[in-house]
């Protein structure tokens, strides 16, 4: 029986490629940039298994393109570039990599708020350009993380490891979710509260939601107004939860003092990015999840997935789990 074909859509650590290539005729991008989508849509033809990144959008074109598709396998937590009513509807699996991202990711979260509450990118360009000519009581002083107030928004996998490090630095936390954590409130010392009274209380804001229709836009103007003059905003979830126009002014203005972003409305953020010119804003390349580790982990998953779908089998991940028991 010949094997199934696959197609891996970007450049991954070798240990998930060589489950791959024993049990699939495998295909690769072998590239760290994205495959350009007009090749993307030749190369899957004939693929009964597809590997994503989060840059690969799996819509109506792609599928109509891979008729023979049984398992897209998205190496993420997030799925916003998979159109998941459209896969469900042809009884499609579509798979994801949680859980094993959520300590890498509070790191970065909280590397990100340390970052930008102390001014540490700003002091090193200060003394990397020789401006530092004396100690001075004030000089780029920045705000305290320690007993300070966290606001958690979305305490999901990721959420709760970020209100785990912030234990350490005995922070009061809020928390907004749309169901109440009875246990961590009890363990962690946590508190539910209104997003606005969170907003409103919180000296440090982190977010922790998926992209959707509801949170599309999610802190805008008026949330930014509702929060402290002194107070960080952390974004490591998507771009788009913020509308980055109003951050901007928010950030000029002084409505608010910093912020940390590790995801854009557009990505790779283009150079003429009003808020790269900032320097109370701290940025990453979306890297929450970047370690060597985890990204390594990641890709075995994605492929742990796929190939259990083309053996037959339930994936270990799977984001519309009532595909397995449609007709086909």
């Amino acid at each position: 029986m010949p094997k199934p074909a696959v197609y891996v859509t970007r450049r991954i650590p070798e240990a998930a490629l060589a489950p791959l290539r024993q049990q699939a005729e495998l295909r690769c991008w072998d590239d760290d940039d994205p495959i350009p989508r007009a090749q993307l849509l030749r190369e899957v033809r004939g693929c009964q298994g597809l590997l994503t990144m989060l840059t690969d959008r799996v819509n109506a074109e792609l599928l109509n393109a891979a008729p023979e598709l049984r398992v897209a396998s998205n190496m993420a937590v997030g799925f916003d570039n998979l159109d998941i009513a459209e896969l469900t509807r042809r009884g499609i699996p579509a798979c994801n990599t949680p859980g094993v991202l959520n300590e890498t990711s509070a790191d970065l979260t909280f590397g990100l708020l340390l970052t930008a509450a102390r001014r540490i990118v700003e002091a090193d360009r200060f003394v990397r350009a020789g401006e530092w000519k004396s100690w001075q009581p004030m000089l780029l002083t920045g705000q305290d993380v320690h007993g300070a107030t966290l606001g958690i928004i979305g305490l999901g996998r990721i959420g709760l490891e970020v209100a785990k490090r912030a234990v350490g630095f005995d922070m009061r936390i809020l928390y907004n979710a749309p169901h109440r954590k009875w246990e961590t409130e009890a363990t962690l010392g946590a508190e539910y509260a209104d997003m606005y009274d969170l907003l409103a209380q919180a000296d440090f804001v982190t977010l922790h939601v998926p992209l959707n229709k509801t949170t599309h836009g999610l802190i805008g103007e008026k949330e930014l107004k509702t929060m402290k003059s002194s107070a960080v905003l952390v974004n490591t979830s998507r771009g788009a939860v913020v509308d980055q126009r109003a951050l901007y002014q928010a950030l000029v203005d002084g409505t608010i003092w910093a912020a940390g972003l590790d995801v854009f409305e557009e990505e790779p953020v283009p150079a003429h990015e009003p808020l790269l010119k900032l320097d109370n804003v701290v940025v990453a390349p979306h890297m929450a999840s970047a370690s060597i580790a985890t990204r390594t982990r990641m890709a075995t998953l994605a492929a742990e997935n796929l190939l259990a779908v083309l053996r037959d089998e339930q994936a270990p991940y799977t984001i519309n789990p009532e595909v397995y028991s449609m007709e086909r």
